[in-house]
């Protein structure tokens, strides 16, 4: 797929070196200062799971998001997110994104929000000028990314005010995520992007529709979910990278 026109000037992306979230083995965290930031006015931040995927191809298991160009290309009527990718631990990547234990494995999400909520936010915020609270602050990400993301909005809404779930690994450690989600109501500050696409398997499609369709019963209206279903859609990096920019249309609207 080729690269998104740029319709603005490339920003800075900024290395922010190794840091130890949560207590979990060290891994490189990045971000992406858009051009149009000012430090004069507060801006967002999205926060992003499975780093090596979200900027170029290199690193990227199967091909990167390019979010810096999805960042670049927004109409210039909304204010672009400084996003911050937080690499994955490799090997243990399936423990540390799922928040439920299931046959030995998972059960280390909430650590890493923990790490990210009082390590890497007060980072951020100390070096840019944010949106004060919920609103400043979204986590975004794609399959077990994706799952981690909604599960962290729901889990401390008062620190992440959103989430940006692309194909959401609902199924995993028996759609338990349901469950929790079902005993939370809508936050007072809420927004959220899921989808899925039709070539990612009926289970999946189906998990996903009924995630929306529990939102939208826990008060999330159509200011703060957009449910999307891919009619092209499948389970890659290359699908990700199409959808992304609607999705930041849509959180940054």
């Amino acid at each position: 797929m080729p690269r998104l026109a740029r319709r603005a000037p490339h920003g800075a992306l900024v290395d922010l070196g190794r840091l130890s979230l949560g207590g979990l083995p060290d891994r490189r965290v990045r971000a992406y200062v858009p051009a149009r930031y000012d430090a004069a006015r507060a801006h967002h931040a999205l926060v992003l799971f499975d780093g090596q995927n979200v900027f170029g191809d290199a690193g990227s298991f199967a091909g990167g998001w390019h979010a810096d160009d999805a960042i670049d290309a927004m109409p210039k009527k909304l204010s672009p997110p400084i996003v911050v990718a937080i690499d994955h631990g490799g090997p243990a990547r399936l423990d540390e994104l799922v928040p439920m234990r299931v046959d030995g494995r998972g059960g280390g999400l909430d650590p890493l929000l923990d790490g990210v909520a009082s390590a890497l936010v007060p980072a951020l915020r100390s070096r840019w000028h944010l949106h004060p609270g919920a609103v400043g602050l979204c986590l975004g990400g794609a399959s077990l990314g994706g799952l981690a993301a909604l599960y962290g909005h729901v889990r401390t809404p008062e620190v992440f005010g959103g989430a940006l779930a692309m194909s959401p690994s609902l199924w995993i450690a028996r759609a338990r995520i349901f469950e929790f989600v079902e005993a939370r109501w809508r936050p007072t500050f809420a927004r959220v992007y899921l989808d899925c696409g039709a070539r990612e398997g009926a289970r999946m499609l189906a998990l996903a529709e009924a995630m929306s369709g529990l939102l939208r019963a826990r008060g999330y209206d159509d200011a703060s979910l957009m449910w999307r279903r891919d009619a092209k859609g499948a389970h890659s990096e290359a699908h990700w990278r199409r959808r992304l920019p609607k999705a930041l249309r849509f959180l940054y609207a």
